[in-house]
């Protein structure tokens, strides 16, 4: 079977204290809970989870729909958005099925990647780690107005913007991501490609940023 990988990478640094972290929290639960929800989703979908602040962990390997365990996240300290993204394309080399002659390999990772702040690491060599990885769609949300919208935008062009980081924005931010998952493995499970044009539209608490 062919799977189609989803790499959650949240920023876990200390200015997502209080409401948003537990709205990150929340928003998990939401997002696996309406993926269970889809055949395709739980055909096809594996899931990952990568925390970034002052360390970067990969709180959850790739793991299918139905029996991900969602952690409860916790925050503090800095933003090594740089570490994140050398994890994601180190871990992704592991645990990405590419394939062989005989047997079709997973489909191309989809990457959901949220963060609220300014990196406190240097992004370039991660930032060229990941470029060099293959990827189906890359989604990055700036959540806030602190967060680095250019940086973001040299990472993907799907940059989406939250005004705040409050509790009904971060959900809103999840729901999206469960329907673009959604969307996707039904995509997948047709035998076509992803294209990044065919995403759901935001919901109103998200803007789509364009270059």
């Amino acid at each position: 079977m062919r799977r189609l990988p989803v790499y959650l990478l949240i920023d876990v640094s200390g200015s997502m204290s209080g409401e948003p972290i537990k709205s990150v929290n929340d928003g998990l639960q939401l997002l696996v809970s309406a993926l269970r929800k889809e055949p395709q989703a739980l055909e096809t979908a594996y899931l990952s989870l990568i925390t970034f602040s002052d360390v970067v962990k990969q709180v959850a390997p790739l793991t299918e729909l139905a029996s991900f365990k969602i952690p409860t996240l916790t925050a503090s300290g800095g933003t090594s958005l740089g570490g994140v993204l050398s994890e994601v394309s180190s871990v992704a080399k592991k645990e990405i099925n590419k394939g062989s002659a005989d047997e079709k390999g997973d489909w191309k990772p989809l990457v959901f990647l949220m963060t609220d702040g300014v990196p406190t690491d240097n992004v370039e060599n991660g930032l060229r780690a990941f470029k060099d990885s293959k990827w189906g769609m890359v989604i990055a949300c700036a959540a806030g107005p602190e967060a680095d919208t250019k940086l973001l935008q040299r990472i993907t062009e799907n940059v989406v913007l939250l005004d705040t980081c409050d509790s009904d924005s971060i959900k809103a931010f999840f729901r999206w991501v469960s329907s673009s998952v959604s969307v996707s493995s039904k995509k997948v499970e047709s035998g076509a490609q992803l294209d990044n044009n065919e995403l759901p539209p935001p919901p109103p608490e998200l803007s789509l940023l364009k270059f």
